[in-house]
């Protein structure tokens, strides 16, 4: 049987708005027939819906770590916002080297990555690892591309902009592309993304001065193999038997525990860290103050957040929310009446980033304080669309 992950991975006949209208995958009452198992391909190749982005104007782009889940998901936001190219390489590890994947109707071979391989290239998006980005991204760079780099390892370097298009798009504005001078730009963690679509536009009206943030983050964070391993566990639990823990090293189904990140010697592990720092340097403020505690819950893809909020400024609970409706890439989904407020379900394999349980912060005196709940697609908008947006700005 095709598993959960691999129906996420498949993206065939996507429309540019599908991932605003159709039913989420995971636990909704219908599945789009876009993911039918009569669709599903072997494990070794993947396809994409057919737009026809491809036009003799268009960048040359590499995909790094193309086998990958964000890899994959680069190439379904690529073909859903009809990114022009004039070529496209796919690239990755020995190991998914000659894998297929058929893009916009056209068949791709994997190439394994190498520094040939980086050459000739307008636009790299990487999506391998921090090692990989550290080796190869300078590389790319020096061949005259601009790199999109998923991972950690250039986010804090002061020389390179950490860009949330919709937050902080003038971080990048002297990269240009086509003048044959390469540049690396860092696309934030998953968790800084989905915070600051929401609070960025209340921390211009009002100023954060403190930030407390819990997260609740999915399987989809770890990795295609760690959302199969979550899959594979939640079936050996049901029947029964020892669960198998190889990515984690402890019971992931029907549990949570305390992000898998390494713990550092102040008590906060490495994600939590990456909120704090990163948010100093998205905002452009080393005052705001920031703390977080990051938690691995049992979810598929899609990650949730908890956000408590205090103000320089005086700031009502119905000003924030009608601000936040107005904020792009943020929906607004509050309602008391009925009890509904955003969940992982509801926003995966979208695009926008869902804001609720907008109320005034009991626990300060005044309109100083918000508490908000915030969900965000951490594949999409928390890695690949945020990368794709980036490259969009390059145009």
């Amino acid at each position: 049987m095709a598993s959960l992950l691999s129906m996420n991975l498949l993206k065939a006949n996507a429309s540019p708005m599908s991932h605003h209208h159709n039913q989420f995958l995971h636990g909704g009452a219908t599945t789009s027939s876009r993911f039918s198992k009569s669709n599903l391909l072997p494990p070794a190749t993947f396809t994409f819906g057919i737009r026809m982005s491809l036009r003799e104007d268009g960048p040359s782009i590499a995909i790094v770590g193309a086998s990958g889940a964000v890899g994959q998901e680069f190439l379904s936001v690529l073909s859903d916002r009809s990114f022009p190219y004039r070529s496209i390489r796919m690239l990755a590890s020995e190991r998914s080297a000659g894998k297929h994947i058929t893009f916009e109707d056209k068949d791709y071979v994997i190439e394994k990555l190498s520094e040939d391989s980086l050459k000739d290239i307008d636009i790299a998006l990487f999506s391998a690892g921090g090692s990989i980005s550290k080796k190869f991204g300078p590389i790319a760079v020096e061949n005259g591309a601009i790199v999109v780099d998923n991972s950690s390892a250039f986010r804090m370097d002061d020389e390179i902009p950490l860009v949330i298009p919709e937050v902080n798009p003038e971080a990048m504005k002297h990269i240009k592309l086509k003048f044959g001078k390469g540049a690396l730009i860092a696309n934030p963690n998953c968790s800084t993304i989905i915070c600051l679509m929401a609070a960025t536009p209340l921390h211009r009206l009002a100023k954060v001065l403190r930030m407390v943030v819990s997260t609740y983050q999915a399987a989809s964070g770890a990795g295609a193999a760690a959302m199969e391993e979550l899959e594979q566990q939640t079936r050996e639990v049901l029947e029964g038997k020892q669960p198998t823990c190889k990515i984690f090293k402890q019971q992931y189904a029907f549990n949570l525990f305390s992000h898998n990140a390494p713990v550092l010697s102040n008590g906060y592990n490495e994600e939590e860290m990456k909120l704090v720092k990163e948010t100093r340097k998205i905002w452009n403020d080393m005052n705001v103050k920031v703390t977080a505690t990051c938690i691995r819950v049992p979810v598929m893809r899609a990650h949730a957040e908890s956000v408590n909020l205090q103000f320089e400024k005086p700031l009502d609970e119905d000003t924030a929310r009608d601000i936040l409706k107005n904020a792009p890439g943020v929906v607004v989904v509050d309602d008391r009446t009925s009890n509904h407020f955003p969940t992982p379900l509801d926003v995966s394999n979208k695009d926008d980033v869902a804001v609720g349980r907008i109320r005034r912060d009991a626990s300060q005196d005044g309109n100083y304080g918000l508490d908000i709940f915030v969900c965000g697609d951490q594949i999409r908008k928390g890695a690949a669309l945020n990368a794709i947006q980036i490259a969009e700005m390059l145009l």
